[in-house]
């Protein structure tokens, strides 16, 4: 198997299991809210930022990737969408594409917790300065 710029990320659509990687991992969550088949902002983000060989090394080692999805054709499993809109509303996400980054804490009861490190969306300039602003959020180098 060669052709190690080739591998792919993880784009996990369930958060709890993405939460436990990123509690297990010590990694900030990144979720990305997206219209995945009708926002045109957000597929500009994809193929500008977050398809690149830049983001995908930044990411491996930085972040836990979840996409939260609100397709308009693309069928979607119910558990998936119930997740997506939950999340949307508590994140009070208005547009697409947002992207927020959060910290994932368990409480000493087991609770689950998010806590918001910051937001960002589509950035001019690819992924060299979308990077940054990602860089100052998650105050990582």
């Amino acid at each position: 198997m060669s052709g190690f710029s080739q591998e792919e990320l993880t784009w996990h659509t369930d958060m709890n299991k993405a939460f436990d990687i990123a509690v297990k991992e010590n990694k900030p969550i990144l979720m990305f809210f997206t219209g995945s088949d009708w926002c045109g902002w957000c597929k500009r983000l994809q193929n500008e930022v977050l398809t690149t060989s830049d983001f995908k090394k930044w990411a491996k080692d930085k972040v836990v990737l979840v996409e939260l999805d609100f397709p308009r054709r693309t069928p979607q499993e119910e558990s998936i969408k119930i997740q997506n809109y939950q999340l949307q509303s508590m994140f009070n996400v208005r547009g697409y594409p947002t992207i927020f980054f959060v910290d994932p804490e368990k409480t000493p009861e087991g609770k689950k917790n998010l806590k918001t490190l910051g937001s960002t969306g589509y950035v001019r300039g690819g992924a060299e300065k979308w990077l940054e602003v990602a860089n100052k959020i998650v105050n990582v180098n």
